[in-house]
């Protein structure tokens, strides 16, 4: 039994969800489907390969993606197949599978199966689905899609590194109010080499100076970094929800794509550039 997962922007509100599902179960009565999420920010491909980029390593080989973040209209927009890792996906050729992946995926197909002329356009239940069945009942790529090597592009801002200063953004914030940057824990190990350090949270003012392991190294309601499951730099409050103090993207005033800066100590030589040393904190 295959594994199809959905990941949209259409929430829980409406019926369109419903609608996708009942589509591959009327062709694939024994198909497991899974939720990644429906509550993808409209239109955000960024946040939607943020989700997926997370969390698709964990499901079998031969799971099957579908992707419906702006999936366009069939007769002017590309529609994909995408095989890579052992895994197949499933969207519109709007720019998100080159944020998924770092390198060319290993297999492209442009699908050729179209929305026929007495539907409403809703490629998702029209196309995407019969894509994901026929995969998942053993058929293969070329029989619903043309090879090809293009994909469009599109780049996320990311992490710079200037002298012993790293510069990032706020990637993502999930539904307990962390912050995740776009620092990775290798770039920040490649840059600072052991040395102390500030994490400057820019837009608030605040400031942190140890790195912990996890959340309950700190007192509930106290500020915490530490290196996400996603291998990136994340900015918390311990237990601060809502009805706790708040999360940390409240407390701290940030938004998406705001800027966080790490500056790591100078060797000796330098340390007349930064002042109030006794704040750093070993990491």
């Amino acid at each position: 039994m295959k594994i199809i997962t959905l990941t949209t922007d259409m929430g829980l509100k409406d019926y369109y969800v419903a609608s996708v599902k009942g589509a591959i179960l009327s062709e694939l009565s024994d198909a497991n489907i899974i939720d990644i999420s429906h509550q993808i920010a409209s239109f955000d491909i960024a946040q939607a390969s943020f989700v997926i980029k997370n969390c698709y390593n964990d499901f079998p080989k031969g799971t099957i993606h579908i992707i419906s973040i702006s999936p366009g209209n069939s007769s002017d927009t590309k529609h994909l197949l995408v095989e890579n890792f052992g895994h197949y996906f499933i969207g519109a050729d709007n720019g998100i599978f080159s944020l998924l992946f770092d390198k060319q995926p290993d297999n492209i197909f442009e699908l050729t199966i179209r929305e026929e002329e007495n539907t409403q356009c809703f490629p998702t239940k029209n196309v995407f689905a019969k894509a994901a069945c026929h995969i998942a009942r053993g058929g293969t790529p070329e029989i619903i899609g043309k090879r090809t090597k293009e994909i469009k592009k599109r780049q996320l801002f990311r992490a710079t590194v200037e002298n012993h200063v790293i510069k990032g953004t706020v990637a993502y914030i999930d539904c307990y109010g962390n912050i995740i940057t776009n620092i990775s824990k290798d770039i920040f190990q490649e840059v600072g080499k052991g040395r102390e350090f500030r994490i400057y949270l820019t837009r608030a003012g605040y400031m942190i100076t140890k790195i912990h392991q996890q959340y309950s190294d700190v007192p509930e309601g106290e500020k915490i970094a530490i290196f996400s499951s996603s291998g990136n730099l994340e900015i918390a409050i311990n237990k601060g929800v809502e009805g706790s103090g708040g999360g940390a993207n409240k407390l701290f005033g940030l938004k998406m794509n705001d800027t966080i800066t790490i500056e790591f100590k100078e060797s000796d030589d330098k340390t007349q550039n930064l002042t109030n040393d006794h704040d750093y904190a070993n990491s």
